[in-house]
C-alpha cells in the first residue's frame, strides 16, 4: 500500500462519519464514563468522548504504535502522511536510477 492509498482510506472513513456517531457501550465502559463524568463535570458526555479520542490518538503517536501500524499496512509513517511525501521523496533517494551491478565499475 502507499501514501495515496492511506489518504484515500482516511478520506473515505472521514466522509462515513456523521456529525454524531452512535457508539454502543459495554458495562465497564458505561461505568468508567459515568465516573469520569461525575468527577470531571464536563458540559456534556460528548466532550469526554472527544477527549478520549484525542488522548488515545496522542498516546499512539507518542509510543510509535501508530507508525508501526501505518508502516505495516501502508508502508508510510505518520510524519510522511503529514508531509504528503515519503522519506525517499523528501531526500531525493528515488530520483537516481538503480545501479547495474555488471557495469558498476566500468568506465
Amino acid at each position: 500500500m502507499s501514501l495515496e492509498e492511506l489518504t484515500d482510506e482516511i478520506e473515505t472513513a472521514y466522509r462515513a462519519f456523521d456529525d454524531e456517531l452512535a457508539v454502543s457501550l459495554d458495562r465497564q465502559t458505561r461505568n468508567e464514563l459515568a465516573l469520569l463524568e461525575s468527577a470531571l463535570e464536563p458540559e456534556s458526555t460528548d466532550e469526554l468522548v472527544r477527549r478520549a479520542v484525542h488522548t488515545l490518538f496522542q498516546a499512539n503517536v507518542e509510543t510509535g504504535t501508530l507508525d508501526f501500524h501505518l508502516r505495516s499496512g501502508f508502508d508510510v509513517t505518520y510524519d510522511e502522511y503529514l508531509s504528503g511525501m515519503t522519506y525517499d521523496e523528501m531526500t531525493g533517494a528515488n530520483q537516481y536510477p538503480s545501479m547495474d551491478d555488471e557495469r558498476r565499475y566500468q568506465f
